[in-house]
């Protein structure tokens, strides 16, 4: 995710990094070309009558603005749906944290209390590996017991494993008379509540926009894109290219941000900083249990500051 200080208004329009201009620049130039060539075509074109009327691109491009305005819409909402479960994560796992320092004073539990609030670090980070597709070992060898870390590695769902993990470990508390049965529901409340964000969370990154929506979109945008030179040609003459590129970049970077946004648990610039996220969280667990927290790294997740 890319976090940045806002600049001047000038300083605005010349933005390169955190913008989608890089990756279109290459589709923008070869739109670029195409249109000095039907503006050199210009004669010929007119000749044969191959130009269209400039109208029909007025009301075609009101109902492309609208679709790809619900595009985007859609596509935020599911990056606003992964930021707000990632926020519920954090405050159930303080919530889960502080109550096992609250509800279990007793002082020779304090080893067994710091490998549950271990428990639910590695959770965070399971997850977060989980939804990336990549390799957890390296957060479950230093934050768990070698037995445990070596039982998950061969888990496909770490996450659920790790809450089967947490539950035990209040059954066990409930067992030793460590905490009593009003206890052990508000506990079982908050598991259950981390069970719902793992859901919430591979229901998105499961179920992308149907493909064929896409597809629709994207070959609508690009060809009205590389139409508009033979409605503007005959008005515009050899401005049109520097026109044409203007609103080819504005049709064609809401269909990038929105492809972008679909999935907010990748590595993309605009996606969610789940690697600060989880860094937060840990630390956040550290200081409720009078841990000394870890330096904060800088993410790799794409922060600019």
């Amino acid at each position: 995710m890319i976090i940045k200080k806002k600049n001047t208004w000038f300083k605005m329009l010349f933005e390169w990094r955190g913008s989608v201009l890089p990756q279109l620049l290459p589709r923008l130039l070869l739109l670029l070309l195409f249109s000095f060539s039907i503006v050199y075509f210009k004669p010929f074109l007119i000749e044969k009558n191959l130009h269209i009327n400039p109208a029909v691109f007025t009301l075609f491009g009101i109902a492309l603005a609208i679709f790809l305005g619900f595009r985007n819409n859609v596509s935020y909402d599911r990056f606003w749906e992964g930021r707000k479960l990632w926020g519920a994560l954090l405050n159930d796992t303080r919530s889960l944290a502080r109550q096992s320092i609250t509800l279990v004073e007793d002082k020779e539990y304090d080893a067994k209390r710091d490998n549950f609030i271990n428990l639910l670090t590695a959770f965070v980070y399971s997850l977060k590996h989980q939804l990336r597709h990549t390799n957890p070992d390296y957060d479950l060898d230093r934050l768990l017991p070698k037995e445990t870390a070596e039982q998950l590695k061969n888990a496909h769902y770490k996450p659920i494993v790790l809450l089967r993990e947490l539950g035990i470990w209040v059954k066990n508390a409930k067992a030793e008379g460590k905490i009593d049965s009003m206890a052990q529901l508000a506990f079982e409340e908050n598991l259950n509540k981390l069970s719902d964000i793992v859901g919430g969370c591979e229901r998105i990154a499961s179920t992308p926009i149907p493909y064929t929506y896409s597809v629709l979109l994207h070959r609508t945008v690009y060809i009205y894109c590389f139409m508009l030179p033979f409605g503007f040609v005959e008005t515009m003459g050899w401005i049109t290219p520097f026109v044409i590129v203007f609103i080819a970049y504005t049709f064609v970077a809401l269909e990038a941000i929105a492809d972008e946004l679909e999935d907010p648990f990748g590595l993309q610039p605009n996606d969610l900083a789940l690697d600060a996220m989880s860094q937060m969280i840990e630390n956040t667990l550290l200081e409720l249990n009078n841990k000394k927290m870890l330096p904060v790294e800088k993410p790799k997740d794409y922060f600019i500051t």
